[in-house]
């Protein structure tokens, strides 16, 4: 009867002293390793993951809002403003660059602010627009005191507009005229500042909520909206003109124009993903961006 034993050095195994890495045998063959090629692909991602955690992409926090912030809106003008609406009704002016708040309307509206835009036909002193779900449109001086005292027009308040049919949903103001479009409960509608009440509404495909407008960086008459009904519809504010409207499995929260092509936009849906449309071929989308696990 034969008996086969290890032999083994003890160098092989042994460390010389304990600050010493511990050494482990490792059989190489690729048979005895199927799964080499997911491990050392998890590895990576997870030293990716890690790599842009500890690159601390936050460079600062700008504290000062009480509740919840809804909406941002930068300055198309400067690079160091930046406006924020809170749930609480609060709109802070911020300055990016000393990373502290310039102006803070305490008492903007009454409940959810939804909207902010900034105006671009003022040339001399900078403002802002805002809406709220009270129904009301405001316009703010950029520059204002802010709410120190009970009168609101020494607070920075340069105009309101009330909406009588609900509430108010998002804003946005044209590049060059002196007109801004609001999404309410009902429709879209077109003001002029100089005017009380809309000048044209588009309610032509039914009476759902609209979440958000957004003028064509170009095609200045060129309106698009997401609606609650799960629709992404496009307006020609010169004919007061419906053009094309598409429906979405889902719902979409929010819609940019693409700077650089803009016949295209693109929408996020509360299916987790994104979708980027021509308005030459709105019945599909001619890219899904995925990777969210959200809406």
């Amino acid at each position: 009867m034969k008996v086969k034993t290890l032999s083994r050095s003890s160098r092989q195994s042994t460390r010389e002293c304990v600050g010493d890495v511990k050494k482990v045998s490792r059989n190489l063959n690729p048979n005895h390793h199927p799964m080499q090629k997911a491990r050392e692909y998890t590895r990576a991602v997870t030293s990716a993951k890690l790599e842009r955690m500890f690159a601390k992409p936050l460079c600062h926090s700008l504290e000062g809002h009480t509740d919840g912030v809804m909406v941002t809106c930068p300055s198309r003008n400067s690079l160091r403003v930046m406006a924020s609406g809170s749930a609480d009704g609060e709109v802070r002016v911020w300055d990016l660059a000393s990373q502290k708040g310039m102006v803070a309307y305490t008492r903007a509206h009454n409940g959810w602010v939804t909207g902010l835009v900034e105006n671009p036909s003022a040339s001399e002193s900078p403002s802002f627009y805002s809406c709220g779900m009270d129904g009301y449109v405001k316009l703010w001086d950029m520059n204002g005191s802010g709410s120190t005292s009970d009168d609101p027009e020494a607070d920075g308040l340069l105009n309101t507009w009330r909406y009588e049919n609900g509430s108010l949903k998002c804003i946005d103001h044209h590049l060059t005229e002196e007109q801004f479009a609001t999404a309410s409960d009902h429709a879209v509608d077109l003001w002029n500042p100089n005017r009380a009440t809309p000048i044209q509404s588009f309610s032509l495909w039914g009476t759902d909520s609209v979440n958000v407008v957004k003028y064509n960086p170009s095609e200045r008459c060129l309106l698009a909206h997401c609606s609650s009904d799960r629709g992404i519809g496009l307006h020609d504010v010169r004919v007061n003109l419906g053009l094309r409207k598409t429906l979405l499995s889902m719902r979409s929260n929010c819609l940019e124009w693409n700077p650089m092509e803009p016949q295209k936009f693109v929408v996020g849906n509360e299916d987790f993903n994104a979708y980027s449309f021509d308005i030459r071929k709105l019945n599909e989308p001619y890219m899904i961006h995925k990777g969210y696990v959200m809406a």
